[in-house]
């Protein structure tokens, strides 16, 4: 079993059911903390099959998208943290 086989027959369907499962969470999560939470982990899922399929087909430039994507939902998350904050201050 080569890295090829490994990608496509191991990995790629793990990410996809574990996507499954997390935007099943983000639609019946009961709160907005875990559907942020769920919408931060699905974009991290895509990232890794972003990464996947850029090594499988061997070009490299689909790593700064994915690079891009990383930075947008961790800006993403301090925004909410920061939102978070302020409406925890202004309940006291």
């Amino acid at each position: 079993m080569n890295l090829h086989d490994y990608l496509y027959y191991i990995i790629l369907p793990i990410l996809s059911l574990s996507s499954l499962v997390v935007f099943i969470r983000f639609l019946i999560g009961p709160g907005i903390v875990d559907r942020v939470v769920a919408l931060d982990l699905v974009i991290t899922i895509g990232i890794g099959i972003i990464a996947i399929y850029s090594i499988i087909n061997d070009k490299p430039t689909f790593l700064d998208i994915a690079t891009i994507l990383a930075l947008i939902a961790f800006l993403g998350t301090v925004a909410f943290a920061f939102y978070l904050e302020k409406r925890n201050k202004k309940d006291e």
